[in-house]
């Protein structure tokens, strides 16, 4: 009998013997249009919400103070994300969104045209269908004088519209498009991982016994208590920072074998901010991306 201690990123629930396939879903939270600065569900550590009357509607941001010497403004998927010098007033703050409310709403719906596109595109396994990669949709050209995949942009820094060029006759059927593509996602997934995983280990001087790819069904990333990491190679999809939180997510694990108050402090010391990941995170499981 096996008594090694494994923890799962979430739990393992039987699934039923057969079921239909969940709708579409974003591979982000979306921003709504009506509310295009929704309250995230948790805010990192001395964040604030604050929301403004602009001219066009209702302004929602987070609000972080820091060392800089100027007002900055990012818009990305949890909305808009303001740092500012601790000595500026929240008037001179609220002042700054206003005067930059115009960007700051087209910032946002192309961010949610974008995320709305990545909920909704059924993937089509033949020559101009597309497949999110990295947290960017990329697009699929079928190229018979090729010998190998080639990717045409950034491998980890894809751009919306990228092609990765397959070498597969344009009348390949979609089930070989299909597992050429798995194939080439899980080749990036193994070597994007893996350069995570050892930032992650050396920084906090930690070691393990080996990791590996899974295909588990309902389950992102595992550690057990000799070392042994596994991670979701369609987790490949996801942008960047989703894929840091499960990986700093397991390596916390090597220190904390449970979800403890002390597991959640361990991984707040390995990734400050992890929240905002995992919320988004939780709303999907490896079976909820059923077209991919």
């Amino acid at each position: 009998m096996d008594l090694t201690e494994q923890l799962d990123l979430f739990p393992d629930n039987p699934a039923p013997a057969s079921r239909q396939a969940p709708p579409p879903v974003a591979l982000l939270h979306p921003v709504s249009e009506a509310t295009p600065t929704p309250r995230p569900p948790s805010l990192p550590a001395n964040a604030r919400w604050r929301e403004v009357q602009a001219p066009q509607q209702v302004i929602g941001y987070v609000l972080q103070r820091s060392r800089r010497k100027s007002i900055g403004l990012m818009v990305n998927d949890d909305g808009l994300q303001v740092t500012a010098p601790t000595w500026v007033t929240l008037g001179h703050i609220d002042s700054a969104v206003i005067e930059k409310a115009a960007w700051i709403l087209r910032k946002l719906r192309a961010r949610q045209e974008r995320q709305t596109h990545l909920a909704t595109a059924d993937t089509l396994w033949q020559h101009g269908g597309s497949v999110p990669y990295l947290g960017k949709r990329i697009s699929l050209l079928l190229d018979g004088a090729q010998q190998t995949a080639v990717f045409e942009g950034q491998p980890y820094a894809p751009q919306d519209g990228d092609a990765l060029r397959l070498a597969l006759p344009a009348d390949a059927d979609r089930h070989r498009v299909r597992d050429t593509v798995h194939t080439w996602l899980q080749q990036q997934a193994q070597a994007w991982f893996e350069q995570r995983l050892h930032y992650f280990l050396e920084q906090n001087d930690l070691r393990i016994r080996r990791w590996r790819l899974s295909s588990a069904a309902t389950r992102w990333g595992s550690c057990s208590s000799d070392g042994n990491i596994m991670l979701n190679w369609r987790l490949i999809h996801f942008e960047h920072d989703i894929i840091d939180y499960v990986v700093a997510h397991e390596v916390a694990h090597l220190r904390q074998m449970n979800h403890s108050k002390e597991f959640w402090r361990e991984l707040e010391r390995i990734l400050p901010g992890f929240e905002r990941a995992r919320d988004a995170l939780r709303k999907h499981d490896p079976g909820s991306l059923p077209l991919i």
